[in-house]
């Protein structure tokens, strides 16, 4: 690249005021594409909802830019997402930033001799360009930027599990041919102020593979930590959610990635997933450096540790597909994680705070200060499993549930289709007691009981499962978990999973009865039952006695007698129509 041009990033030249649209920003990496063909190309994986194109830049020595070249060199590939929540473009300035200094920076150019860059300088592109200085009242700059969710109004960063968006389907599709060796989400948080210009977390939880786990632990957290300190920047390796967000001093809480987000969906991926969280109250230069020394930071690790982290992926996949081979058949499978209860005291530096009562709110309320304030905080540490599901060899999906099925695809999961109709004993789920929201929640109305909606620890514990013989129809979808997503088929369909099928709505039709009767009709039968019955009667003469509610409904009372009888039964209600399958041995396959 020649000495002379202003390569200076479109931020920078603004001085970090202002952060370029799509157009100004594609037409930086198109210069910096036509310089360097070499070590840069500029791919299109897919289009938004509004037709905007997708694009992913990919950074490679000698003009490796294909996915099964870079694995025959044993090369690392690194993939970093910008700008999901589109009002958090950090990211995508740093990358721009990142590849000018691998580009022209002689000591940066030893950072691509076993690391492959992949970046999405915009992922959420429709959102990226609602462009307004009112997205986020909590964010230092820059003077405009995008809004948080895609051109549906959906947050792509819950959709990666149930897959509506067609930047999430892209997104599958580009993950699907590169299966990147590590995954960044460059994001800006909101909520407590600190000093810390970058907090960070990866996963190391008990669904992750435990050497990759204890890599993470002893080398990757510590390394980066330091790096970026050395580079003149506070970090700090966990996400930071206070117990009391108007008291840091209460301590910070343990927070687990269900698969609706990107890191979570990297755990069923078998992948190590880094969600970058800038600090939003730092100014917009100060944010942007600090990812950039963040990346530069893991660049070098990953170069460093290219032989151990491909190793670490070979063994994950290797581990994934046995689950389903028949030494693993019936083994535990940690389908939903909490806090282990365990913490730990750490100096965290915040900034000092005072507290009063509000008299808008009529609670507390907490104002921050500037002065620095090293506080010594119980943190939350370790994840335990409170739901496991035993492992079967593979599931099958009843013919007609084609979007269940198409979401699985969309993964890139395995999918093998009956050539006739067969009937065998499997597994099967009867799921009652779903509760579900007022409003929606990203485009749908998943389900609630037990859980929060946005954050799903727990779960509803409403489905007893049982074999039973079930026929399924010619064109049922049959899964088999001897393969590498067999985690991402998991965790959509298994019923209590945090984001499965069942709880976002895709099985919604099992709960409505197509069937009822008259109240006349049902008054006779009821009367029979009682009178034939003994045990039954009891049973509805006790709910009467301590449910006031119910005692007092004319319509609940005949349908606890139509519900239990042949005519009840017949509408399934609950019936959750996937079968687990102890082997698909046997079953007519396409």
């Amino acid at each position: 690249m020649s000495p002379d041009p202003d390569w200076r990033t479109p931020a920078e030249r603004s001085e970090y005021r202002t952060t370029p649209d799509l157009a100004e920003t594609m037409a930086y990496l198109d210069r910096l594409a036509a310089a360097r063909p070499d070590l840069v190309r500029v791919e299109e994986f897919g289009r938004t909802g509004e037709g905007r194109p997708l694009s992913v830049v990919v950074v490679s020595r000698g003009g490796r830019f294909e996915p099964e070249a870079v694995r025959r060199e044993r090369r690392v590939v690194l993939l970093v997402q910008n700008a999901i929540h589109a009002g958090e473009m950090d990211g995508k300035d740093a990358c721009l930033a990142l590849l000018r200094d691998l580009l022209r920076r002689p000591e940066d150019a030893a950072l691509l001799d076993r690391v492959v860059l992949l970046f999405v300088p915009i992922y959420n592109v429709d959102g990226h360009e609602r462009r307004s200085p009112y997205g986020r009242i909590n964010q230092n700059g820059p003077e405009t930027f995008g809004w948080r969710a895609n051109g549906t109004n959906l947050n792509l960063n819950r959709d990666y599990q149930k897959s509506d968006a067609p930047e999430t389907r892209a997104f599958h599709r580009l993950f699907q041919r590169w299966l990147p060796d590590f995954f960044v989400d460059d994001h800006v948080t909101d909520g407590a102020d600190f000093q810390y210009d970058v907090t960070f977390m990866l996963d190391d939880t008990p669904d992750v593979h435990p050497p990759t786990a204890e890599w993470v632990r002893a080398v990757v957290r510590p390394e980066l930590t330091r790096r970026v300190h050395a580079a003149g920047h506070l970090a700090f390796p966990a996400q930071v959610f206070l117990k009391d967000e108007t008291d840091p001093a209460a301590g910070l809480v343990f927070n687990t990635n269900a698969p609706r987000f990107s890191t979570g969906q990297m755990v069923l991926e078998s992948r190590p997933g880094l969600l970058v969280e800038l600090h939003m109250l730092k100014e917009y230069r100060t944010r942007v450096t600090a990812n950039v020394e963040l990346l530069r930071a893991l660049m070098q690790l990953l170069n460093e540790q290219a032989d151990r982290l491909l190793e670490l992926n070979r063994e994950a996949d290797a581990e994934t597909v046995r689950l389903g081979g028949p030494e693993r058949r019936g083994a535990e499978f940690p389908l939903v994680l909490d806090a282990s209860g365990a913490t730990e005291t750490v100096d965290f530096l915040g900034v000092e705070y005072e507290r009063s009562p509000s008299p808008v709110s009529g609670g507390m309320a907490i104002r921050y200060g500037r002065a620095p304030r090293t506080m010594r905080l119980t943190i939350e540490t370790g994840a335990r499993t409170v739901v496991a599901v035993p492992l079967p060899a593979g599931y099958i999906v009843p013919a007609p549930w084609t979007p269940v099925v198409d979401v699985l695809v969309a993964h890139g999961v395995k999918v093998r289709r009956t050539s006739a109709p067969w009937t065998g004993a499997v597994e099967v789920y009867r799921c009652d007691g779903m509760e579900w929201p007022r409003r929606p929640f990203e485009g749908r109305f998943p389900i609630l009981r037990g859980s929060n909606v946005e954050r799903p620890f727990g779960h509803f514990g409403a489905c007893s499962r049982s074999v039973a013989t079930r026929t399924f129809p010619a064109g049922s979808a049959v899964v088999s978990l001897a393969q590498r997503t067999a985690k991402v088929a998991i965790h959509w369909l298994e019923p209590e999973a945090p984001d499965s099928a069942l709880r976002w709505g895709f099985f919604h039709p099992i709960f409505e009865a197509k069937e009822s009767g008259e109240g006349y009709v049902v008054e006779a039968l009821a009367r029979t039952m009682r009178a034939d019955d003994p045990a039954l009667a009891a049973e509805f003469d006790a709910r009467v006695a301590r449910d006031a509610v119910f005692a007092h409904d004319p319509a609940a009372r005949l349908a606890f007698f139509y519900d239990r009888s042949p005519w009840g039964a017949a509408n399934r209600v609950g019936e959750y129509p996937v079968g687990r399958l102890s082997t698909l041995d046997g079953i007519p396959l396409e």
